[in-house]
């Protein structure tokens, strides 16, 4: 069982309830592993045994371009995303971090971790 994790994707993007955030925006960070079986690339050295952490963070660029309200609802599509383009028992965690949101008082991040 191996573990691959691609860690600190940052994206400006335009996710949130309020108009302003979608003129906006702001800074996002995703943090992405996926776990299984990874003997067929241990043993290949072939990327096309494995998950390719270029394309994982291509997805992620994707999903965070298009605009929703809820990081929850944008943690699902990057889910989603993935498991589309890798099938299979890979076990995916996704955590979306929203920098300095626009809540009453000072806020540093928020946090949405899905895992699937």
């Amino acid at each position: 069982m191996g573990l691959i994790e691609v860690n600190g994707i940052r994206v400006y993007a335009y996710h949130g309830c309020l108009t302003e955030e979608g003129r906006i925006g702001g800074q996002y960070q995703v943090d992405v592993s996926v776990e299984g079986d990874l003997g067929p690339a241990e043993r290949s050295d072939r990327l096309r045994d494995t998950i390719d952490y270029g394309r994982i963070t291509a997805i992620v660029r994707d999903q965070m371009a298009v605009r929703s309200h809820l990081i929850e609802h944008v943690c699902r599509r990057i889910v989603d995303a993935l498991q589309a383009e890798w099938p299979g028992p890979w076990r995916w965690r996704v955590r979306l971090v929203k920098e300095h949101p626009p809540v009453a008082g000072a806020v540093d991040h928020v946090v949405y971790t899905l895992t699937a």
